[in-house]
């Protein structure tokens, strides 16, 4: 959420920035400082009253004590007349913080100047491009039928349990899920995360915390009776352990990973790029949390950066890196990252991790905060990024290492899946 006092003080850039994020800001960002002006005239009036309240109340002592009664009560109904005028203004000062506040939760976060212009993912920035990108082969199956003929996932049969975006993983296939994890998280730990486990139901006050309500309501899967949200990504209550916390300074960066299932309803998601693995109501992800001090974000934001890309190249995997335009980015981020992995088989890009850098934007809803070097409160900068998601690193590793005599595992997995091949005589 961005601060009040920011858009106040620099309106016309706010609007100007979120114009970036083909997000027309004029009209919500007028509303929300004229409103703004209504709660403070508001409370003014509202404090007038209760100090009148509070000097009649010293001098309607001072009549009763000097026999004055008469005077005294007088006084004492001019009093309740304060009183009730105080309560009207209690009552408008409430509806108007409620809605200055259903306004500005609705506003997004302000992209880096960084961010290039755009409207679709066509616009977005590729930043570099790593591996060899060979033509498709006459004989290169999709994923989809590589995990049927080698019986690695089940999607006919999750189908059947759940329903579809729910695949039941397999022998060789469910050893390659648990493998990735493994390696991701000690890849994690190495670089200096501490690894947490976080539950996968949070509560309403946590996802409106990063974000995630009331933007994304439509792509959470809601518990109805419990009133709790399974979590679309760890970012959530991972970020979430600082919600309400005062860091100190010394305690910066602090870095979490954290292995979990996610949830999401991809309302809206037809048509063959989701076919597979491509696209999943319910998956697998590493996930990786920073909570920096707001002068060294943007290094941190590209040392996630090149954390991630050391995974895929571990991985042996062709990658690219895109800067995302103001039209793809999310609702959230100040800047974002994603990375790509070539699918051979399908001739395409998949994205496998986004990272980005959030600012304040969710430390202002979590109210996380750091005691800076002359003992002031500020709201540090939150970063997260995905290291990795399984479903399309898995789509990618099967099409880009068939051979004739299987599917050939990277060097660095081996020691995870027990096994150099799935196919053949391995």
């Amino acid at each position: 959420m961005l601060s009040l006092n920011f858009i106040r003080e620099h309106m016309q850039e706010v609007i100007d920035r979120l114009a970036i994020k083909n997000f027309n800001g004029s009209e919500t960002i007028g509303r929300i400082v004229e409103l703004d002006n209504f709660r403070r005239e508001t409370q003014k009036k509202l404090d007038d009253i209760q100090s009148q309240n509070n000097q009649m109340a010293k001098e309607i002592g001072l009549l009763f004590q000097s026999g004055k009664a008469a005077e005294a009560t007088l006084l004492k109904e001019k009093t309740g007349e304060l009183k009730t005028q105080g309560k009207d203004l209690d009552l408008a000062l409430e509806n108007i913080k409620k809605e200055l506040d259903d306004i500005l939760v609705r506003v997004p976060n302000l992209p880096h100047p960084s961010v290039p212009l755009g409207k679709t993912p066509e616009d977005n920035l590729v930043v570099m491009q790593e591996g060899e990108i060979l033509p498709i082969a006459a004989t290169a199956v999709p994923h989809w039928d590589l995990t049927t003929k080698y019986d690695l996932i089940d999607f006919i049969t999750g189908n059947k349990i759940t329903g579809a975006g729910f695949p039941l993983y397999k022998g060789k296939g469910a050893r390659l899920q648990r493998a990735l994890i493994n390696f991701f998280l000690d890849e994690a730990i190495k670089a200096g995360y501490e690894e947490v486990q976080p539950p996968y139901m949070v509560n309403a006050a946590s996802a409106y915390a990063t974000g995630q309500l009331p933007d994304k309501d439509a792509q959470m899967y809601h518990v109805g009776l419990d009133d709790l949200y399974l979590i679309p990504t760890a970012e959530v209550p991972v970020t979430n352990i600082y919600r309400d916390t005062i860091l100190k300074i010394q305690d910066l960066p602090v870095k979490n990973v954290a292995y979990s299932a996610c949830f999401r309803r991809e309302a809206g998601s037809y048509g063959k790029d989701v076919r597979g693995l491509n696209r999943l109501h319910q998956f697998d992800k590493v996930e990786i949390v920073q909570i920096a001090h707001p002068d060294h974000s943007y290094e941190i934001l590209e040392e996630m950066r090149t954390y991630v890309t050391g995974l895929l190249r571990k991985l042996g995997l062709p990658f690219r890196v895109l800067k995302l335009c103001g039209g793809d980015m999310s609702f959230t981020s100040a800047l974002t990252y994603d990375m790509e992995v070539w699918s051979s088989a399908q001739a395409r890009w998949l994205e496998v991790s986004s990272v980005s850098n959030f600012e304040t934007f969710q430390s202002n809803r979590l109210k996380l905060r750091f005691k800076d070097e002359t003992g002031k409160m500020q709201p540090a900068h939150t970063l997260n990024g995905s290291a990795l998601a399984l479903p399309r690193i898995v789509a990618a590793l099967l099409e880009n290492n068939q051979t004739p005599e299987g599917i050939e595992i990277p060097d660095v997995l081996v020691p995870y899946t027990g096994f150099e091949r799935i196919g053949g005589k391995a």
